[in-house]
């Protein structure tokens, strides 16, 4: 009888609803000025309301880097990061802030494409990327996934720092700060349409959407995407802007249960428009494209949940 109620112990648990109990789960986001913050904010409400016995917590962060590096050393389950950087890091690339390969992360799914948006005071007379030579620009964090971004597209377009009149390592809202006291002429920032860092930035001064033409972003290569900014994404941008754009991913830890990366998956994907509501980035949120492109393995826990559902690498 001993034996009999053991196994059927044991066969409750391996069939135990999904919610099972995730514990604290430190959701690694960025700045507060930026994309990634309101949609930790927005996740995290969504596994609090439907994962039974999760504790989430939000961290503001200098975003992709310094997540990865966070979730590889066990202090996060859930981080935001860019594509290039996640590949870096999986990688171990020491000149983009990893001293070692991160092995322990996992894809959970592939989120909104972040685009590279070069924004500059419109009486700078920066107009083109080639006008930035001489010019003051802040390229975002040190070693951040923007900073990363900052240094390809130069990259690809002949510029160097050393070209640059002056550089500033700088989150978006402290860029903005310094465009709005003409301390700046310019700021690159890498993040979901309608930032509101740039958003807060256009209200206050004039300003010049750069172009980032699409042969450019070829030359830089993959991960990065021929994107555009549509026209009025803000205040006295009235065309289109050819741009780039590079994917962003969550990740998870490799350690983390099967059981509870899949209650998360579940609980954020069946609740997007949830998401969707915390800003309009996630509004390019889509089951369908959640395993496209990922530089690392999935989770098991992501994987079960997309094939109920029928979504494939």
């Amino acid at each position: 009888m001993k034996k009999l109620a053991l196994a059927t112990f044991a066969a409750t648990l391996a069939f135990a609803p999904i919610a099972a109990k995730a514990e604290f789960v430190n959701v690694l986001t960025g700045g507060t000025s930026g994309v990634y913050y309101p949609l930790g904010v927005a996740i995290a409400k969504i596994i609090s309301d439907k994962v039974p016995d999760a504790r989430p917590s939000v961290q503001a962060t200098k975003a992709s880097v310094e997540n990865l590096i966070l979730i590889q050393q066990g202090k996060g389950e859930i981080g935001f990061t860019l594509a290039d950087s996640l590949a870096d890091g999986w990688a171990g690339k020491e000149d983009a802030g990893f001293k070692a390969p991160l092995k322990k992360l996992r894809a959970m799914a592939a989120i909104y494409p972040n685009y590279i948006q070069i924004v500059a005071a419109k009486d700078s007379g920066i107009k083109t990327i080639a006008d930035l030579k001489g010019k003051r620009l802040s390229v975002g964090a040190p070693k951040s996934g923007t900073e990363l971004n900052a240094r390809a597209i130069l990259n690809a377009a002949g510029l160097k720092y050393e070209d640059l009149g002056k550089v500033e390592y700088l989150p978006f809202a402290e860029s903005v700060e310094l465009m709005k006291n003409r301390q700046l002429d310019a700021t690159l920032q890498s993040a979901g349409l309608g930032v509101s860092s740039i958003k807060d930035l256009a209200t206050a001064v004039e300003i010049t959407v750069v172009e980032i033409p699409n042969a450019l972003v070829d030359k830089v290569g993959t991960p990065y995407l021929k994107a555009v900014i549509p026209a009025g994404t803000y205040t006295g941008q009235d065309t289109a802007i050819p741009t780039a754009a590079v994917p962003n991913f969550l990740v998870v830890r490799e350690d983390m249960k099967e059981v509870e990366v899949y209650a998360l998956t579940k609980a954020i994907f069946d609740n997007l428009s949830d998401l969707q509501a915390a800003h309009v980035a996630a509004k390019s949120i889509s089951l369908k494209d959640a395993m496209k492109g990922s530089p690392v393995p999935f989770h098991p826990g992501a994987e079960r949940y997309f094939k109920e559902k029928g979504v494939t690498p």
